[in-house]
């Protein structure tokens, strides 16, 4: 087994938990590594760290997946899948009111670069590395020994794969095809059309915060922007909320959203147009204003430019939002944190000359665990805000 060392200052991140060892970290190589190989990772006295797989002239060198030196094989896929699904039962996944969920979570359940969504009998599975991607077939194997799923299909990202240079699968892989993605959620039942569903078909992670504006909406009006199929405003209405407009750029994701308030019995606007634009182009204020954009900032490198245009957002937000309402801004970036969230909310309300005061923070739901050592795993942030 090659060896990967580590120059003494960049030692301690990895020794707390943190399962990323980025190439500057690396003092030398012992032996010849190929992409995706497994390799041992030492501190300077020879220590162990533990062992992951290596990704050549890649930002992350290595993906650590045990402090101990258990090779990548089905016996471990099927001991962490089972460990996942046991985690989740302990949190109440499944139950009769939801039964789609973020089945396995790369670092959080302790293998970087796979990812598993469950909607209901059926499971989406995502892989992130070439490591992983050596062992597709040993996984799926574990993944149908853990869930016997009624299928199981890949939407591995193509901008991904090509990054870490393996070969991405999509489509069907075990089992037969369903004609749409179905399951519930908080009580609410859904039908997901495979060409809109976005990364593995739906955003699991926030499921806190939508469970959080049905429990504040009863009475006011809602505006959901960004609101892919209109999840947040189902349940806002579902609550009680006097009226709910949901908007978005897909025509499709708007389709299905209404199709979705048929199916269940609810009352809800949607609205094609850029969500910023339509932020910025109406006067008309509501009770209650969800803006959830999509990922603005990549990396750090991008954060100057991304935290410009969430400000922007924020400002737009706070404008459609009455006195004494509520004014919801959540970030997907890691790069993009809680901080940064509450600095362009108070820069945007600033700009809308308004004031407004946080009432709480809310991040990725249970379902996608983080070591605590991994900042980088906690991407999800929103700011839920009171507008005076």
């Amino acid at each position: 087994m090659s060896q990967v060392i580590l120059k003494a200052g960049h030692v301690q991140p990895v020794w707390a938990g943190h399962p990323w060892v980025f190439p500057q970290g690396i003092e030398k190589v012992r032996g010849q590594l190929e992409h995706g190989d497994e390799v041992d990772v030492l501190d300077a006295k020879g220590n162990s760290l533990g062992r992951g797989t290596y990704a050549k002239n890649s930002a992350i060198a290595v993906r650590i997946y045990t402090r101990g030196a258990e090779p990548l094989d089905r016996p471990l896929f099927h001991s962490r899948l089972q460990a996942a699904a046991t985690l989740r039962a302990q949190l109440g996944l499944p139950d009769v009111a939801t039964t789609g969920y973020r089945a396995f979570h790369g670092e959080g359940d302790g293998l970087p670069g796979l990812i598993v969504d469950r909607f209901d009998d059926v499971l989406v599975m995502q892989l992130g590395t070439a490591g992983l991607a050596r062992h597709r077939e040993a996984i799926l194997e574990a993944l149908q020994d853990v869930y016997q799923p009624r299928a199981i299909l890949e939407r591995t990202s193509e901008r991904v794969a090509q990054g870490e240079g393996f070969a991405p699968m999509r489509g069907v892989v075990r089992g037969d095809a369903p004609e749409a993605l179905r399951m519930r959620e908080l009580g609410i039942d859904y039908v997901i059309a495979g060409e809109i569903s976005q990364k593995t078909g739906y955003y699991f992670d926030q499921r806190p915060l939508r469970a959080r504006v049905e429990q504040l909406s009863a009475g006011r009006t809602v505006l959901d922007t960004y609101c892919f199929v209109g999840s947040i405003g189902l349940l806002a209405k579902r609550a009680g909320a006097s009226r709910v407009v949901c908007v978005d750029s897909s025509g499709p994701a708007l389709a299905v959203g209404a199709e979705l308030a048929q199916r269940n019995g609810l009352s809800v606007e949607f609205i094609q147009a850029k969500a910023q634009d339509h932020l910025r182009a109406a006067d008309e204020r509501f009770d209650f204003v969800i803006a959830d954009p999509p990922k603005l900032a990549q990396s750090r490198a991008g954060l100057k430019k991304a935290m410009m245009a969430f400000r922007s957002i924020a400002a737009a937000a706070v404008g459609r939002t009455t006195r004494g309402g509520i004014v919801v801004l959540s970030s997907c970036s890691a790069a993009l944190g809680i901080e940064e969230v509450e600095r362009c909310l108070a820069l945007g309300a600033a700009d809308a000359k308004r004031q407004v005061t946080v009432l709480e923070r809310i991040f990725q739901g249970p379902d996608h665990p983080v070591p605590p050592a991994f900042p980088e795993g906690r991407y999800l942030s929103t700011a839920l805000a009171y507008v005076h």
